[in-house]
């Protein structure tokens, strides 16, 4: 299995014969026209992204919730790559307004397992992190361009990818429900550590506790940390300091991997990774 780290939590798995991605978000618009007006997919970006990654064709497109960082882009990303747009309800709506037709869309709720060639994709219901925007579901057909605010967040998943008796966890939020991921075995986990630096000391631990240490992780890589109002064609850089505090989130993972034994690794973009290499 090899995976291909693409920005936010746009992740290609690959396992030499099928592929999968999560999420598919390359269109990225900026901050002032996102906030200011409605955004749509930019195609022309979508397509020179899957070029860059070497995509021509996808099993799936998987996004972990419907926010427009996530699911904007997952339906073009669909059509291009001939996949199947799988996810929850409210991404089942942002796939039909974009037209996309009914027997290329597959509506999960959790918890649920599909497999993808040699590639097995379990779902497990997550939450989003603390104080996020847009809650609620999408509840009919949305048609771009639309305003932000209407790619409501749905149903949010945990995804563990399972191939040749490995396994790698996208958990793509730093929200978490005690005990949602007991008993369930990564050996990577794909952190997302979005506003994880502007929440507390206890609530970072929690977090640790019941994604790394819960699913016996000996890896983390960390995602959903770049700006994404930065277009891909340039170097991925930190969120913000008025979003989240980066270095803070990146002090705690390090100094708490260390203590723990486990490697934090930060993943670089557009490099296919054996998340696995010793």
């Amino acid at each position: 299995m090899k995976v291909t780290f693409l920005g936010v939590t746009t992740l290609l798995i690959d396992d030499g014969e099928t592929a999968v991605m999560t999420d598919g978000f390359f269109s990225r618009p900026g901050f002032f026209h996102t906030v200011r007006s409605k955004i749509e997919p930019d195609v022309g970006r979508i397509s020179a992204s899957l070029a860059r990654a070497g995509v021509t064709k996808l099993a799936a497109v998987i996004p972990v919730h419907s926010h427009y960082d996530h699911a904007l882009d997952a339906p073009i990303v669909a059509q291009r790559t001939g996949a199947l747009l799988v996810g929850s309800p409210s991404t089942a709506n942002i796939g039909r307004g974009y037209g996309l037709a009914e027997d290329r869309i597959k509506v999960v709720v959790a918890p649920h397992t599909m497999s993808f060639g040699r590639i097995g994709v379990w779902f497990v219901h997550a939450v989003h992190s603390p104080h996020a925007l847009y809650p609620g579901s999408i509840l009919a057909p949305l048609t771009p361009p639309a305003r932000v605010s209407e790619y409501l967040e749905g149903e949010c998943f945990s995804l563990f990818f399972e191939c040749a008796g490995r396994t790698v966890l996208v958990h793509a939020s730093a929200g978490f429900i005690p005990g949602a991921l007991a008993g369930r075995h990564a050996d990577v986990v794909y952190l997302g550590v979005a506003t994880l630096g502007n929440l507390g000391g206890s609530y970072r631990d929690e977090y640790w506790h019941e994604v790394v240490e819960a699913t016996g992780a000996r890896r983390v890589y960390p995602v959903h940390w770049d700006d994404f109002w930065r277009p891909l064609d340039q170097p991925l850089q930190p969120e913000p300091r008025f979003i989240d505090d980066f270095d803070a989130a990146m002090r705690f993972l390090t100094e708490r991997g260390h203590g723990s034994g486990v490697e934090v690794r930060m993943p670089q973009a557009w490099v296919a990774t054996d998340p696995f290499d010793e």
